[in-house]
């Protein structure tokens, strides 16, 4: 993945500007649109399918009580024929036995049982299975019960509560739907009571789900203790689409529907294909009215749209690729100037600017402003190159101060070593501390092994300085830095802080009288190492003070010129000027004082060591 992002990355970054423009363009114009009208497209969709749903309810729910309907029609019929009692007795007793009796029951309650049964179209058929050996079957109303498939149905009726419903007959049923009933007779023992069957046929029942060929949906009635069975009309254009993969589909179907769930639409996915079902179960016929549709049948009138939208998305892409090509092709004339300052600059012209042409308050374009902001820069690049060349200067400065300072510097060890040990001899140790002292503060000063030392030696510098200041003026300054061991090994500029203490000693302390020196350390938001140096001595002029604080702000109103060495050597502005040329302006120094109370000077040194260098 990352791989294919940093390809695209690089042709992107490869590609004109003309063709990143459009591409802009595309993102915000022509995707927004396309998703707004595919979204629109999505809604209609959506506004479909629940119209669609609706109205595939509705259907149902009309199949459903029609079929109700003519269940209780077939029920009256049922109730009707068992109120011939004279008929139903009369199948019951020795039919055989009497052959007058028989012609007088063809006559007359067998005439009555096949007007009931003919008065009524939609019943094809009405018979009788009935456990009498002596059961004349001359007529199809009447059989004995061993014509009756399964023998023992009856005991599955009475569980139901005397009667029930077959979607499809048990005998010849695959297009005729039955009626069962049982018979009881009082005063008689029988194996198997008498069953009544009603049959009608499926196209005379299921007439008007079986004639339907128009409309979204497809109308079914599936069996529901028969999985597989079910009763539709072939020539429905739903099911000729399907073919083959519609037992598949209604298999998918059949399993997801449920006797107490029947109110939100089934969806099923089989062959890449998405359909929607609507159904209600009718308990008495233990069966499920279906109404089935695909997605795609739903949807066809806003799935065509989404060709016309990307053909017009298509359309204004190329309009906006011509207005793009034609607008950069403007831009880039003025950019050509910038192109051709540059490349001279790259040859070392620093005052190859650029003409702009603005009068004085205008600020242009963005071109414009661009051009503006390059000739800006071009000034600073001079400007640092200045500072570069201060730096390198300081840095000669200091190198040949050290080499100058280093030339007898051997001599020197040796004539204090030998006055130190006369000292010592003559038990003058006093003498020999304040040699020791000088000769540290001689050797700290002239050799340079490193740009950086650590803050512990820097201040070990300086108490061998106070020492000396106190041999030679007397014990007046008092020197207290109470660090950590983990501070003290802290790397900072060599001579940072050893300017500020002699500041302290020659200008704090009024003659003959004692000041104190306090060192601190601590870290200043996890950025910055903060070096405090206060003195409780005379403090500075006010105006002196606004002065110093001045410079070291840079508020100074002449201009600035290049650092140079002082006679004093590094004095505080100097110091200041070196950190920030060295560590930018968030480092250097600042000086707070209060006159007759204290001087305080803050150091300000990057907190990484791997951000600090030397001089």
């Amino acid at each position: 993945m990352n791989i294919v992002m940093n390809r695209i990355s690089k042709i992107y970054r490869n590609a004109k500007i003309s063709q990143k423009l459009f591409i802009a363009f595309s993102i915000l114009i022509a995707i927004p649109a396309l998703a707004v009208s595919f979204l629109f497209i999505r809604l209609q969709e959506d506004q479909l399918y629940k119209d669609a749903m609706s109205t595939g309810s509705s259907h149902v729910a009309r199949l459903n009580e029609q079929l109700r309907s003519k269940m209780n029609i077939v029920e009256n019929v049922s109730s009707t024929a068992l109120t011939q009692k004279q008929f139903v007795d009369y199948i019951h007793s020795d039919m055989r036995g009497d052959g007058l009796g028989l012609v007088k029951f063809r006559q007359n309650q067998f005439e009555q049982m096949r007007h009931i049964i003919q008065s009524n179209e939609m019943i094809s058929q009405l018979s009788f299975y009935v456990d009498n050996p002596n059961v004349f079957e001359i007529w199809p109303e009447i059989y004995h019960y061993d014509k009756f498939w399964p023998q023992e149905y009856w005991a599955e009726l009475r569980e139901a509560g005397g009667s029930a419903y077959r979607l499809f007959a048990l005998k010849q049923g695959d297009h005729t739907l039955a009626y069962y009933r049982l018979v009881r007779l009082q005063g008689q023992q029988l194996k198997h009571p008498s069953i009544m069957e009603i049959r009608v046929e499926h196209n005379v029942f299921f007439d008007q789900l079986l004639e339907e060929t128009e409309g979204q949906f497809f109308s079914i009635v599936m069996d529901g203790s028969l999985p597989s069975r079910y009763v539709y009309n072939a020539e429905h254009p739903f099911a000729q689409d399907a073919g083959e993969s519609l037992g598949g589909i209604l298999e998918a179907i059949r399993g997801k529907l449920d006797v107490l769930e029947q109110q939100d639409p089934i969806t099923v996915k089989t062959d890449g294909q998405t359909f929607y079902a609507l159904y209600r179960y009718i308990a008495p016929l233990d069966a499920y009215v279906v109404d089935i549709a695909s997605y795609e049948a739903l949807t066809k009138g806003p799935r065509s749209w989404y060709g016309l939208v990307a053909a017009i998305a298509l359309c204004v892409l190329l309009l906006m690729l011509v207005l793009v090509s034609q607008t950069t092709k403007r831009i880039f004339r003025r950019l050509e100037r910038v192109l051709i300052s540059m490349r001279k600059v790259r040859r070392g012209e620093l005052d190859a600017k650029i003409d702009v042409g603005l009068d004085e308050g205008e600020t242009g374009d963005e071109i414009d402003e661009m051009a503006v902001s390059y000739n800006n820069m071009l000034d600073e690049i001079k400007q640092l190159m200045t500072q570069v060349v201060d730096k390198q200067l300081i840095a000669k400065n200091a190198q040949l101060h050290s080499l100058h300072s280093q030339i007898n510097s051997h001599f020197l060890y040796n004539a204090l070593e030998s006055i130190r040990m006369r000292a010592e001899v003559q038990r003058q140790p006093a003498i020999a501390d304040a040699l020791v002292a000088l000769g540290a503060l001689m050797r700290y000063s002239m050799k340079w092994r490193s740009d950086t030392v650590t803050l512990g030696e820097e201040l070990a510098n300086i108490e061998s300085y106070i020492g000396f200041i106190n041999f030679m003026e007397g014990d007046g300054i008092c020197l207290t830095a109470e660090l950590p061991q983990e501070v003290l090994r802290y790397d900072i500029p060599k001579m940072c802080m050893q300017p500020i203490v002699e500041n302290a000693v020659h200008h704090a302390a009024p003659p003959g009288g004692n000041v104190h020196i306090q060192i601190t350390v601590s870290v200043e938001r996890d950025q910055l190492l903060l070096i405090e140096i206060r003195d409780d001595g005379a403090g500075v002029d006010p105006a002196r003070l606004a002065a110093l604080q001045d410079a070291l702000r840079g508020d100074s109103p002449d201009a600035p010129a290049p650092i140079e060495g002082s006679n004093n050597g590094l004095g505080l502005e100097n110091v200041h000027k070196r950190l920030q040329l060295h560590y930018g302006p968030g480092c250097g120094l600042w000086i707070d004082s209060a006159q007759g109370e204290f001087t305080n000077v803050s150091i300000r040194l990057p907190w990484k060591n791997e951000n600090l260098g030397g001089w």
